[in-house]
């Protein structure tokens, strides 16, 4: 999967803002004002939310992936070489946490999730 696919992935949900708030290259993901994907500009793969960090270790432990260079414990950095359905599933994944976190004023300002 390219950097692009996981573009293309993010922007297909509602409500999500590309920034480059941490300069050029630097990819990032928001719903809400909160980032629920990243990808640095080195593109060595994307950053994504967990629900917890006892998640983000079982799938390091399961070599899912790595902890996530510059985030909370609970974040993890999928390779962009991983299997398209399981970033797929991460992405969306960490989307959803985030929106879930979001007031319920700003949750219902979003288009639903299909």
């Amino acid at each position: 999967m390219s950097r692009d696919t996981v573009n293309t992935i993010c922007a297909a949900l509602p409500g999500a803002d590309w920034s480059e708030p941490f300069g050029p290259g630097h990819d990032v993901w928001k719903v809400g004002d909160k980032i629920f994907a990243a990808i640095g500009a080195q593109s060595t793969g994307v950053s994504v939310k967990t629900p917890d960090v006892e998640t983000a270790q079982m799938l390091i432990d399961a070599g899912v992936g790595v902890k996530a260079p510059y985030f909370h414990k609970s974040w993890i950095h999928l390779p962009l070489d991983a299997e398209t359905e399981e970033l797929r599933h991460r992405i969306t994944a960490s989307y959803d946490l985030i929106r879930a976190s979001l007031t319920k004023k700003a949750q219902a300002a979003l288009a639903p999730r299909a």
